[in-house]
C-alpha cells in the first residue's frame, strides 16, 4: 500500500544548503538603518492552526460540503480586498500534514507526485507557516520533501526550537521577514516542545526539541538586532495552557505573559479557538479543522520615526462551508479526484454498524474490533485501546478504504511492551478516573461530563471533561469498574480472557498506540512506566494501526461481530452494580449525544 522509498535525512548537504540560501533570501533586510516615516500604519494578521488536511471543500462519499481551506480563502480574500493585499500578513501555528484522507494519501500512497501541500500555501498566500507536531508525526520522508517544496515557494516551515543533533543548529528555520503596511515583519516560528512524548524516536530522529520559552526571549532579541523590524509575529505550534509554566505542551500564555518585544502571539494545538488582545501584544489562535479564520489589527502611530502609540484589536471569523472558493477547487481538482479514488476503492464488508460512541457506554462492536486486531500482533496477550472517533457511524455493507478514517483518523503505531500485572491495573485506575465519576446516588452522573460551552466549537450543551482518547479500556483479560468506589479500587481484574489467573506479578505483553508507549496521556507515568525509556521494555513493534486494520479487513473480507467480539479472545469488562450503571449511563448518553 505504501511506496518504498529511502531518505537519508541526516547526509543531505544540497538540500540544507538550498534551504540556506532561500532562507538568506527571506530574511537580509534590504537596509537595517532605514527609518519608519513619521505617520500612522494599519496591519492586518490574519491567522489559522490545526487545519489537519481540511483542504478541499467536499466529503470524499456523498459530496456533502465542508469547511475547508478553500472556505477559509473566501474569507482571507474579503480581508485582502478590504484593506489591501499589501497591508495583510497570512500565518499558520501547524499540524497541516495530517489528519484527511488527502494527508494520508500524499504522504504515504502517491509519494511520487508533487505534495499538494507547498502548492496550496503558495495558491494562498501564506505568508509563515510552523511545524507541528503531527506535521513531525509523519516522518522524515514526508516533512523533509515537502519543506523542500516549501522552500521554493518562499514559505518554508518555521520552527526554532527543532534542534539538530549533529550539529546544534535548527533543523527547520528560525524565522522570516516580510514588507507589509510600510512595516519591516519578522515572523519566528516554533514547534510544539513536547513532541517526544507522543510520536516514536525514529520519526524524528536526528532532532530535539527545546522548551520554547526557554528560547523565544534570546531569539526575539536576537533577530531584533539583525533585522531591526518594527513588527515581531511568533507562531507557535503550542497550546494556550494555564500560564504558569506547568505544561510543556502549552506554552502559548507562559510566552503572552512574560516575553517582551512580541506584537502578535499566533499559537494553536488546542483545537480551542481564542483570541485576546493586552496593551503591547495580542493573542490570535483560530481553533482546529478550517473552522475559524483569526484576525488581528495592530494599528501604529509614529513620530519622530519612533512607535510611541500601538492599539490591537482582535475577532474570530466563522468559516461557512458553502463559501468555498470555486476557482481554487478547480485548480485542486485532480488532487482531490486522486484521493476520491483512492479512498473510494471497496477492500472488504461490515456486518454489524459501527458506531464509536457506544466505547463510552462500554463494550461495544467498535473498540471489539481495535482489540482483535491489537491481540492478533504477536506476541501481545493483553490490549489496551481508546475510541479515537468521538461520534461516528459506520453502516453495515461494503466497507470502503475512506472508513478506515472513521474507524482510526490518526498515524499511530503498534507497540508491544512490557507490563506487570499491578501496572496494568494501576494503569485502568488511572484511564477510568478520566472517564467516569464516582456515584453516591443513582440519580448522580456516571460519565465524567458537564454542562457548558465546549471549548473547541464554541456551542453550548453537555460535554466530556477530559479527552475520550485517554478512556482507555482493556482486552485480553475480565475485570469490573465498581463505580461506587474511587480512584485505586475500582478495577476488579479476575481472570485471563481464557479462564487462566491474572497475576499481579507477572509481567505481561501489552498492545498499545505508539502515542500512549510514548508518554500520551500521562497514563503510563500515572501506573509507574518509565515511557522515556520505553525501548528497554518494548517487545515489538508494529506499522500504523489503520494498516493493520486494513490488512485484517483484506485477510479475512469482513468484519463480524461474532468474531470480533469472542470473549475466549478478548475477555469481558462491565460497569458494576448494573443496576445504578445503565439508567444512570443511558441518561448521559442521552445529554451528549441526543440531536447532534
Amino acid at each position: 500500500m505504501h511506496q518504498n522509498q529511502t531518505y537519508s535525512h541526516l547526509s543531505r548537504p544540497a538540500f540544507f544548503a538550498t534551504v540556506t540560501a532561500a532562507i538568506l533570501l527571506l530574511v537580509l533586510p534590504s537596509s537595517c538603518t532605514r527609518k519608519l516615516k513619521d505617520g500612522d500604519y494599519t496591519l492586518q494578521v490574519l491567522s489559522t492552526n490545526d487545519v489537519h488536511g481540511t483542504w478541499f471543500d467536499s466529503t470524499y462519499v456523498g459530496g456533502e460540503p465542508k469547511k475547508s481551506l478553500f472556505a477559509m480563502k473566501f474569507y482571507i480574500d474579503s480581508v485582502r480586498t478590504l484593506y489591501g493585499k499589501e497591508n495583510v500578513v497570512l500565518v499558520d501555528a501547524g499540524d497541516c500534514l495530517q489528519g484527511d484522507n488527502a494527508t494520508y494519501y500524499y504522504n504515504f500512497v502517491d509519494t511520487l507526485s508533487p505534495h499538494p501541500f507547498p502548492r496550496l500555501m503558495k495558491y494562498m498566500d501564506y505568508d509563515a507557516v510552523a511545524a507541528g507536531n503531527h506535521d513531525f508525526e509523519t516522518g522524515h520522508p514526508v516533512y523533509d520533501r515537502v519543506q523542500e517544496d516549501l522552500v521554493k515557494n518562499g514559505t518554508p516551515f518555521l520552527a526554532g526550537n527543532a534542534i539538530r543533533l549533529d550539529n546544534g543548529k535548527e533543523y527547520f528555520p528560525l524565522y522570516k521577514v516580510v514588507e507589509r503596511a510600510g512595516l519591516r515583519i519578522a515572523i519566528l516560528g516554533y514547534t510544539n516542545a513536547n513532541i517526544k512524548s507522543w510520536i516514536a524516536e525514529e520519526l524524528y530522529e536526528g532532532i530535539t526539541f527545546e522548551p520554547i520559552i526557554n528560547l523565544v526571549q534570546k531569539d526575539i532579541d536576537k533577530v531584533r538586532k539583525k533585522v531591526k523590524p518594527d513588527v515581531m509575529i511568533v507562531t507557535m505550534h503550542s497550546a494556550c495552557g494555564q500560564g504558569d509554566g506547568t505544561i510543556l505542551e502549552s506554552e502559548a500564555l507562559d510566552i503572552f505573559n512574560s516575553v517582551k518585544g512580541i506584537d502578535f502571539l499566533v499559537c494553536g494545538h488546542d483545537h480551542r479557538p481564542r483570541v485576546e488582545t493586552r496593551d503591547t501584544v495580542a493573542l490570535l489562535n483560530s481553533g482546529s479543522h478550517s473552522r475559524f479564520v483569526a484576525h488581528g489589527t495592530l494599528k501604529i502611530h509614529v513620530e519622530k520615526s519612533k512607535v510611541t502609540h500601538k492599539e490591537f484589536a482582535t475577532e474570530l471569523i466563522p468559516v461557512d462551508a458553502s463559501k468555498a472558493d470555486p476557482v481554487m477547487r478547480e485548480a485542486f481538482r485532480e488532487e482531490f479526484e486522486a484521493v476520491r479514488a483512492f479512498t473510494t476503492q471497496e477492500i472488504g464488508e461490515l456486518t454489524t454498524d459501527l458506531h464509536t460512541n457506544s466505547s463510552f457506554a462500554g463494550m461495544c462492536d467498535y473498540m471489539n474490533l481495535m482489540h482483535t486486531v491489537c491481540l492478533s500482533c504477536d506476541p501481545a496477550e493483553i490490549s489496551i485501546a481508546a475510541p479515537l472517533t468521538y461520534n461516528g457511524t459506520i453502516n453495515r455493507g461494503k466497507l470502503i478504504f475512506n472508513d478506515l478514517f472513521t474507524l482510526y483518523p490518526f498515524e499511530n503505531q503498534l507497540y508491544v511492551v512490557k507490563m506487570t500485572g499491578y501496572q496494568v491495573k494501576d494503569y485502568l485506575e488511572a484511564s477510568y478516573d478520566r472517564w467516569i465519576l464516582t456515584m453516591s446516588s443513582p440519580a448522580d452522573h456516571i460519565l465524567n461530563m458537564a454542562q457548558r460551552k465546549d471549548p473547541m466549537s464554541l456551542a453550548n450543551g453537555w460535554f466530556l471533561l477530559e479527552r475520550s482518547y485517554n478512556f482507555d479500556s482493556a482486552a485480553g483479560i475480565n475485570y469490573t469498574v465498581d463505580i461506587t468506589k474511587g480512584r485505586g479500587n475500582r478495577i476488579n481484574i479476575s481472570s485471563m480472557a481464557d479462564g487462566s489467573a491474572f497475576e499481579y506479578d507477572r509481567t505481561y505483553n501489552v498492545a498499545m498506540t505508539s502515542y500512549r508507549a510514548s508518554g500520551g496521556g500521562n497514563l503510563l507515568k500515572e501506573a509507574g512506566v518509565d515511557s522515556d525509556n520505553i525501548g528497554a521494555i518494548t517487545t515489538a513493534r508494529y506499522p500504523e494501526i489503520r494498516t493493520i486494520i486494513y490488512d485484517y479487513i483484506l485477510k479475512n473480507g469482513y468484519i463480524d461481530s461474532e468474531v470480533i467480539s469472542d470473549p475466549k479472545v478478548i475477555g469481558h469488562w462491565e460497569f458494576v452494580p448494573e443496576r445504578m450503571a445503565k439508567p444512570a449511563m443511558q441518561r448521559d448518553m442521552a445529554l451528549l449525544f441526543e440531536g447532534r
